[in-house]
């Protein structure tokens, strides 16, 4: 669900441009996206807790019941539905880059930021989580590889701006990805 914007200095939420993050599983899209929200002044919303919201079932669940396909499909619906949303910072599952559909949305509607970490970092932030259906592999550390190897070139094509998070504090990454907005001339 989404957050209520804080506008510092009056500024309505409405007039900026929205931010979606996306990245791999661990990057740091929730924590980042929280704290780029309270930051620049715009709403919060996690497309995964947005689609267990609408669903009212957690995603480990949807992915049992329907398969990855499945999931996708409501995934699509909803990146759709919130990408529309003015002055949000959205963070985007994993996976949503897979679709033509959600790429197409993500670049159209606003700025792109990929949150990028290492596999070593992805498998720190990522093994004490249950709700990560796609690692209940008996290899997390391979499945993480071979996600990226997938995704990443979809990631790197789609965004504007790149920051790193590994080792790093999510609010030195939130500033960071302000900083590179502000050279974008994006408040």
């Amino acid at each position: 669900m989404a957050e209520q914007p804080s506008s510092p200095g009056g500024v309505h939420a409405a007039a900026l441009r929205s931010i979606f993050l996306i990245g791999p599983m661990g990057s740091g899209k929730s924590a980042v996206g929280r704290a780029l929200a309270r930051l620049g002044g715009r709403s919060f919303i996690d497309s995964d807790a947005e689609i267990e919201r609408r669903t009212g079932v957690d995603i480990p669940l949807i992915f049992e019941k329907e398969g990855e396909s499945g999931f996708r499909i409501r995934e699509r619906e909803v990146i759709d539905d919130l990408t529309q949303r003015p002055g949000v910072v959205l963070a985007t599952g994993g996976g949503a880059v897979l679709l033509p559909e959600n790429r197409r949305c993500l670049a159209a509607r606003g700025i792109v930021v990929y949150l990028q970490a290492s596999i070593e970092q992805q498998v720190e932030r990522t093994r004490r989580g249950r709700n990560r259906p796609l690692l209940n592999d008996e290899d997390p550390r391979k499945r993480l590889t071979e996600l990226l190897r997938v995704r990443e070139p979809l990631y790197t094509a789609l965004a504007q701006v790149t920051v790193t998070t590994d080792h790093r504090r999510v609010q030195a990454v939130a500033e960071h990805v302000l900083s590179e907005l502000k050279q974008l001339g994006v408040d």
